[in-house]
């Protein structure tokens, strides 16, 4: 081989590797591989971009209610407003004040975001009836007629405030004559509301 001979095969190894660098520099294999990963996934962002300024200050108790956002339950706030009442009532009051937020249909932006509800509007709670135990909340639709999920935002918005029992759990009953539960919020049921029914207890005594 002579000397020229070299060099321009020499020449012509460097061109190829120039070229090599500049495809990869813009980003271009050069060796195409057939690739397929599919559509992007959606995803459901369960938060909002800003906090939606309400154009008064509300006025009245801060509490958190449990929307569903995709296959979870996501703790929102609120402020619900308490009549003034007795201090047997109250815990009721508040109970009432927590179903009608949580039975709100969300605003434009928390709608945007994934955020919905199935708690049915117009529920309205009661106090315990002889042999209930004290701190018994009967709704106006038993329960067991709610959907999973609706009863899921229910149970969980309820434990995390005054309406619930020392250790967060909730006794609820119907309107019927049906003995009331105690109900449970678990981790499984705020991720997997749809899943079935809180776990629940029998109650006994007045």
């Amino acid at each position: 081989m002579t000397v020229r001979t070299a060099s321009r095969r020499t020449r012509g190894l460097l061109a190829l590797g120039a070229l090599g660098v500049l495809l990869s520099g813009c980003g271009i294999r050069a060796t195409e591989v057939p690739t397929d990963f599919g559509p992007a996934p959606s995803r459901t962002r369960c938060s909002l971009a800003e906090p939606e300024a309400p154009t008064r200050p509300e006025r009245g108790l801060p509490v958190q209610v449990f929307l569903l956002c995709g296959s979870s339950l996501v703790a929102v706030d609120r402020t619900v407003r308490v009549p003034d009442g007795a201090a047997d009532s109250r815990r009721v009051l508040v109970a009432q004040g927590l179903l009608d937020a949580v039975s709100q249909e969300p605003s434009a932006a928390e709608r945007q975001a994934g955020y919905g509800t199935r708690v049915r509007r117009g529920t309205t709670v009661t106090g315990p009836r002889p042999g209930d135990p004290e701190d018994t909340l009967r709704l106006s639709s038993a329960p067991g007629s709610l959907t999973s999920a609706g009863l899921a935002q229910i149970v969980c918005t309820f434990s995390d405030s005054a309406a619930a029992e020392g250790d967060g759990s909730v006794i609820l009953g119907g309107p019927d004559d049906a003995r009331p539960r105690r109900y449970a919020c678990t981790d499984e049921v705020r991720s997997r509301p749809d899943a079935g029914e809180p776990p629940s207890s029998e109650v006994t005594g007045g």
